[in-house]
């Protein structure tokens, strides 16, 4: 079921109204929540809605066996087994096809047959996001955290349908303590959750998916038939569109959450203003750059034993960052370019520092210079993340310098639009236009209120290319 679809708005009509007349009674409620989210991931396979019964099911049980191990052992023994028994489902369905084709290609080339069968799996939605809340979530019991959630608390907790298939990746200790109390009606904020709701859709349908049809789908498709100046686009335009594409899903999420009374932790913070990878990383999908630090950069040592150690922590994170995202070698080597270009800002500032430097030069003319190599060294790794296949990834680079002649797809359209989502996280925080809309929007009648938001509807879906394509991140 996608955000921006009638199926949804029916839905999320009946779930808002069942939301707060149950909010009084705690089990009825979760109950029905429980069962509305899971009514939400079978619209995509029905068959399906069993995988996220089995992870719940993992993870609440190794919780409660992790709490009840009467030493550290046994803690850490019973940790194990259910964090694996939790990431065998990830590694079966979203990895077993990719291993065997490469098992059996190794095989295959030296005259031998491979032992994996070959078998097509069906990557479910959302896996990938449920799995890494429920290995945080027995992790942070493990650790002492937080203590095990009451069964209902915890299948509401995975399966939530706001976050279930696209993030962002919640804490337990972020969303259980709100699951367990009581929510108030009057004190929603709907100006912020219309704010973001909207914000997202326009995101969604104006820029997203326009670029998507206007030059990024047609050039990653066929890149041969295809200009250096549209290649050029064709990258710029991807990392906009991803971009809109995600935060406008995030922002969707978050204000979902916030009409049924839930805070979300923010995802994106005006990501391609960064000055370096590092950077980057701290504004980008920043749930998951918190996940990938706490739990896995941070047991590997992190920076604490050594600096080759610790370079060597960055790209082994970086490249399973890059096979969360996706099980193929384009996703390899996205995840390594991020890897390699942290590993030389981490090495760079250790340079600076021993001289007695600041770790960045913050002069006017530098700080430009290292927002746009930073952009170009995201935008590199972009053309990987997006190609299917390093042949198309390769055909674009070398195409890029290569390949000089007319470009009718760059039009002022596609121009606009990429300067759009690329400038407006340039706009100065100060200024907090946002807010300002919000607070003009909670003055108003709720007439006027319903009135803008039906106009605002009408010019999105109006001006907005024919039909909606998935979320970028459902995939994932």
């Amino acid at each position: 079921m996608l955000f921006p679809t009638t199926d949804f708005a029916i839905f999320f009509c009946i779930v808002f109204l069942l939301n707060w007349l149950l909010n009084p009674f705690p089990t009825p409620w979760k109950l029905f929540m429980i069962a509305a989210s899971y009514v939400f991931y079978a619209w995509w396979n029905v068959h399906l809605i069993w995988l996220l019964a089995a992870s719940s099911l993992f993870a609440q049980t190794g919780a409660v066996l992790v709490s009840r191990a009467h030493n550290a052992r046994g803690r850490r023994l019973a940790m194990s087994i259910s964090v694996g028994a939790v990431l065998s489902l990830l590694i079966w369905f979203k990895y077993y096809g990719f291993v065997s084709v490469n098992v059996a290609n190794a095989f295959h080339a030296l005259g031998m047959s491979s032992f994996l069968p070959l078998v097509s799996v069906i990557l479910p939605v959302g896996v990938s996001f449920f799995t890494f809340m429920g290995i945080s979530y027995v992790v942070d019991v493990y650790r002492g955290e937080i203590e095990p959630a009451p069964w209902l608390d915890t299948f509401l907790y995975l399966s939530f349908f706001p976050h279930l298939v696209a993030g962002p990746i919640v804490r337990g200790s972020e969303l259980l303590p709100q699951i367990a109390t009581r929510r108030d009606p009057r004190h929603l904020d709907v100006s912020r959750a219309a704010y973001l709701i909207f914000g997202g859709l326009f995101k969604k349908v104006m820029i997203s998916s326009f670029l998507a049809t206007a030059i990024v789908d047609p050039v990653f498709g066929d890149p041969h038939s295809h200009s250096s100046l549209e290649i050029l686009f064709a990258v710029y335009g991807y990392a906009v569109q991803i971009y809109a594409d995600f935060s406008g899903y995030t922002d969707i999420a978050i204000g979902v959450a916030l009409l049924l009374g839930f805070q979300f932790p923010q995802n994106f913070d005006r990501p391609y203003t960064a000055r370096s990878l590092q950077d980057f990383w701290r504004r980008w999908h920043m749930t998951l750059s918190r996940w990938l630090r706490d739990y896995l950069y941070i047991p590997l040592g992190g920076s604490r034993k050594g600096k080759r150690r610790t370079y060597v922590n960055i790209m082994v994170t970086m490249l399973l960052g890059g096979l969360w995202h996706g099980a193929a070698w384009t996703f390899v080597i996205w995840g390594g370019i991020h890897g390699l270009g942290q590993s030389i800002g981490h090495w760079k500032r250790d340079r600076r520092m021993a001289g007695g430097l600041p770790p960045m030069d913050d002069a006017p003319a530098a700080t430009v210079l290292q927002r746009v190599i930073t952009f170009q060294v995201v935008c590199l790794g972009w053309v990987f993340f997006r190609s299917d296949s390093l042949g198309t990834a390769v055909t674009m680079l070398v195409r890029l310098f290569t390949a000089f002649g007319p470009a009718p797809l760059v039009t002022w359209l596609v121009i606009g639009a990429i300067a759009l989502g690329i400038g407006m996280q340039y706009v100065p925080e100060r200024l907090e236009i946002g807010e300002r809309v919000q607070r003009a929007f909670s003055h108003l009648q709720p007439l006027a209120q319903g009135a803008t938001l039906a106009v605002t509807l009408f010019v999105i879906t109006t001006m907005g290319p024919q039909g909606v394509a998935p979320f970028i991140y459902y995939q994932f």
